[in-house]
């Protein structure tokens, strides 16, 4: 579909619909929203538009899909495959909800929290908490992020394991289509069988079929005991087993089990200020286990206690510690979640997000590992991730003293070697990242015929103009 850049007369109308003050075309302003954060795609804008209201996101989309007009969704800007970012040739407006982060209604009895999706993510576990209740969506970016791109991504974090990722987490949207029609789906029910599932459509489809905004989302009980393990142990295979364990003693109660190699540690402690190694010896790998009751303190400390035990005894576990306040508990925590932020002062970094069967990641570890020295002899594998759910960070940092620039060229190639060994393993490519424009062409080939086709069908149904966030996902 030829989509034209807009005009300047066409840039007042879109103006128009938000007022001058919410119509941004200063270049210092519009720098940072240009460029994702790993600087791997750059693009152009002539105008960054900021609605207030669901109505003011209907008559631009109305405006965008009878003038051909392309948007760019774009939440906190936090994506790391490209599907935020617009294209290079200045032609697509970006769409911002920065401004409808409002909360709507709390309602602790039903167990349900209405926001905006403009939401910054921290603002919701804030409201939730008010009421004394749990909205367990947790990533590193929760300061910034927003709900709807959470949901347009159907975001995981670390605490799948135990609710699930966005999707599990959502009962509801309200969403503006590419034709500025709204659809008011914003029901809390729980059974719902009336008809196809139009929710699941627009949750992990990346802006490209509407507008969330407004979801209706899940609360929890708030944990009334918490404990954080840190545990040192041999290989991949004693923290799976060590997982096992854990499953089957704490049921719902295992809120995170997360498995990191000692290089990570290695980095997090040499470049994120105030961290330390909690055990006083190197082991080859760790896993942190996080656990939360509705009972007490007390049995959340006998319940980790009771796995490290079993742990030692089965020669599992070869040293842990059990966080002593929540202080503690938080620095364990941090530096997990800045294990990818501490990979940048080591250079160059190929990243990959996959997921494989749970029972296959050990293998799967050595596998990816023995052919990605072999092809770049010198790499540093940090692999980390949820181990719970099967969710792999699989990042490779560059060779002490290599060239960066050499070094990032072959992201392709080795992207090609470590996602055929996921397959292999009837995994996914991508476990909680999305699409966006890095894996787009990727996913054509990997996924049958029929599949890409439909998603094409579905695409073209929402979106007979071609307007919305194009060329992210699928090649229209």
């Amino acid at each position: 579909m030829d989509i034209s850049g807009p005009s300047p007369d066409l840039l007042s109308r879109f103006a128009a619909i938000v007022g001058d003050a919410h119509a941004v075309t200063d270049v210092d302003t519009l720098a940072p929203r240009l460029t994702e954060n790993r600087g791997l795609y750059h693009g152009h804008t002539p105008m960054l538009l900021k609605p207030g209201s669901t109505e003011e996101v209907s008559q631009i989309l109305k405006l965008a899909s009878e003038t051909r007009t392309a948007v760019v969704p774009q939440t906190g800007n936090t994506g790391l495959v490209g599907g935020q970012t617009p294209s290079e040739d200045n032609t697509q407006l970006i769409l911002s909800l920065e401004r409808m982060n409002r909360i709507r209604d709390v309602d602790p009895v039903a167990n349900v929290l209405v926001a905006d999706g403009g939401c910054i993510l921290a603002d919701v576990q804030a409201a939730a908490d008010a009421v004394g209740r749990l909205f367990p969506l947790s990533l590193g970016s929760e300061g910034s992020c927003r709900i709807g791109g959470n949901l347009s991504t159907n975001a995981g974090g670390t605490a799948v394991l135990a609710y699930g990722n966005m999707r599990q987490l959502c009962l509801g949207l309200e969403v503006v289509l590419p034709t500025g029609e709204i659809w008011d789906g914003l029901r809390r029910l729980k059974k719902d069988n009336t008809g196809y599932d139009l929710r699941d459509l627009f949750i992990g489809a990346e802006g490209t079929l509407g507008v969330i905004t407004g979801a209706v989302l899940k609360l929890f009980p708030k944990p009334v005991g918490h404990q954080v393990a840190f545990v040192g142990l041999a290989s991949p295979d004693k923290a799976l087993a060590l997982f096992e364990r854990a499953s089957n003693l704490f049921g719902p109660a295992l809120t995170g089990f997360e498995l990191m190699p000692r290089i990570g540690i290695d980095f997090t402690t040499r470049h994120i200020a105030g961290v330390r190694d909690p055990l006083p010896s190197r082991h080859d790998w760790y896993v942190l286990i996080d656990i939360s009751t509705t009972d007490s303190a007390e049995t959340a400390q006998t319940m980790v206690e009771t796995l490290l035990e079993q742990g030692l005894e089965a020669g599992l576990v070869e040293d842990a510690v059990i966080a002593s306040s929540v202080a503690q508990q938080k620095a364990i925590w941090h530096m997990r979640e800045s294990m990818s932020d501490a990979q940048k002062p080591e250079g160059g970094s190929i990243k990959h997000d996959v997921s494989v069967p749970i029972s296959k990641i050990p293998a799967f570890m050595a596998e990816a590992e023995k052919a990605v020295l072999a092809a770049m002899p010198g790499a540093r594998v940090c692999a980390f991730g949820h181990l719970g759910d099967g969710n792999i960070h699989y990042n490779i940092s560059q060779p002490v003293g290599a060239d960066k620039a050499e070094f990032i060229s072959r992201w392709r190639e080795i992207n090609a070697i470590v996602h055929a060994i996921v397959l292999k393993a009837g995994g996914s490519i991508s476990a909680e990242h999305g699409i966006g424009q890095l894996k787009r062409d990727e996913l054509a080939q990997i996924r049958p015929e029929i599949e890409i086709d439909l998603m094409r069908r579905i695409k073209h149904a929402f979106d007979p103009a071609g307007i919305m966030n194009p060329g992210k996902v699928i090649r229209s």
